[in-house]
């Protein structure tokens, strides 16, 4: 995702885009892991020149309180995400994988 900058008229325009030709600094995305044990969750995204400028301003924006012992920062031309359309549509060939057929015992509680 990126956006253009809104020019101000009379405004000297900046060409220090860093390779990246009319819109500014590439978006990276932002992942920290607030706790040992626990897995990274996505935080947010940042502009940034480089990936080692993009982990420093991580560092500063979204563990500036000590909840992160790790961050991650991929580049989000680098993500790549699935098409919803029937990855996720229900197998109603096999019910095996929709146990809906076995009965829980009150002494289990919430599985």
């Amino acid at each position: 995702m990126s956006y253009d900058v809104p020019q101000i008229p009379g405004e000297q325009q900046d060409d220090s885009t860093g390779g990246h030709e009319g819109h500014g600094w590439p978006l990276w995305e932002v992942f920290v892991r607030p706790k040992r044990g626990l897995s990274h969750t996505h935080a947010g995204s940042l502009h940034a020149a480089d990936p080692e400028t993009a982990v420093q301003n991580a560092r500063d924006v979204y563990t500036r309180r000590g909840e992160g012992v790790s961050i991650w920062v991929v580049a989000s031309t680098e993500v790549h995400a699935s098409d919803d359309s029937e990855m996720f549509e229900p197998f109603e060939d096999r019910p095996y994988r929709h146990p809906t057929f076995y009965e829980i015992p009150d002494e289990v509680g919430q599985m």
